[in-house]
């Protein structure tokens, strides 16, 4: 069965694994004399928190969500810690011991983001990637915990470190954080800023599928739903296309999404009422007439699945061989 998402789910380009202190020394935690040495190198004073106030903006200048579980670190797993955090928080409870296993590389002693990505997935929950200031603040008001990776040592000796985002107050100047073996860490902004900007501001959610985030893109949410689909999640991304499908009702690849999921449950009746009102609603895509054919035809509807397989041929379009093929494999049939 063809299946097609707006662009080709990428893996994260930023693989920074947690915990790498350089060749030197490998911790997933604070090194005290390294951060002191940041601060008066780096000026920190010279960090404007100017913009942060400015992103707030409609945004409440303190707020703190205190349904987010916590879970000290243990050595080298702030990956693992965090994860279980945010799981926690969206109603799955597991702990980073169960987590270590799918998010955590011995060989780096840290987890990498596309396996931190990779690892909510496989727990049935939307993995939803952020980047910059205005996005964090906006999640957190929004009531959504955000992981964040942070460079807490230098940029030659590096100490990469997930914690995760629970609140703010502009007021102060400070982002709360679970981090490390530190519940409600209250960390300076100027700091914070400092340390974020060295993953270039990347950040994570981790939502149930009927959950949309207060950042959320059409392309984005779909691609991240998508990684469900891969995830073999698929009752979970039939709530996510569904929750997308709220927001943006004539996305076509929702739509295409959606039917997929059901086809791959075996849920052929309800893939072919998706596919059915999709081709009703974009009668040029030669993908939904494909898709209808193959679903059709497997329920033992084979002149209606011809109709369909040689519309999707006569629209032709990139995928027209794969349409052709879909074709002969119906006619060849003699059901």
């Amino acid at each position: 069965m063809l299946w097609v998402i707006p662009t080709s789910l990428r893996s994260s380009d930023k693989t920074h694994p947690s915990g790498t202190f350089s060749q030197i020394r490998k911790r997933c935690r604070l090194a005290t004399g390294v951060i002191v040495g940041l601060l008066i190198f780096n000026g920190c004073a010279a960090i404007s928190v100017k913009n942060w106030h400015q992103n707030a903006v409609d945004l409440p200048l303190q707020i703190e969500l205190n349904a987010v579980p916590f879970y000290p670190q243990e050595q080298y797993q702030c990956g693992p810690a965090s994860l279980a955090m945010a799981l926690g928080w969206s109603g799955l409870q597991i702990t980073p011991d169960a987590l270590t296993p799918q998010v955590f590389t011995p060989s780096l002693k840290g987890s990498l983001q596309p396996d931190m990505v990779t690892g909510a997935r496989r727990q049935g929950r939307v993995a939803y990637e952020i980047s910059g200031a205005t996005a964090l603040l906006q999640e957190v008001a929004g009531g959504h915990p955000v992981i964040v990776l942070q460079n807490l040592g230098l940029s030659w000796i590096p100490v990469w470190h997930y914690a995760v985002v629970i609140g703010y107050d502009l007021g102060r100047e400070v982002i709360i954080l679970h981090s490390g073996t530190t519940n409600r860490k209250i960390t300076a902004l100027r700091t914070f800023e400092s340390t974020w900007s060295r993953s270039k501001y990347w950040g994570m959610l981790v939502l149930p599928p009927d959950h949309l985030p207060a950042t959320a893109e059409e392309n984005s949410y779909i691609r991240a739903v998508v990684g469900l689909e891969k995830a073999h999640q698929w009752t979970a991304a039939i709530v996510g296309y569904k929750t997308a499908l709220l927001h943006w009702p004539q996305s076509f690849y929702a739509r295409i999404g959606l039917s997929n999921s059901y086809y791959k449950l075996g849920d052929l009746k309800s893939a072919e009422e998706v596919l059915q009102k999709t081709t009703r609603d974009f009668p040029a895509q030669g993908d939904a007439f494909n898709n209808l054919a193959q679903v059709l035809w497997e329920q033992g509807k084979k002149q209606e699945a011809l109709k369909a397989a040689r519309h999707a041929v006569a629209l032709g379009g990139p995928r027209v061989e794969q349409y052709q093929k879909t074709l002969a494999e119906i006619q060849a049939d003699d059901l």
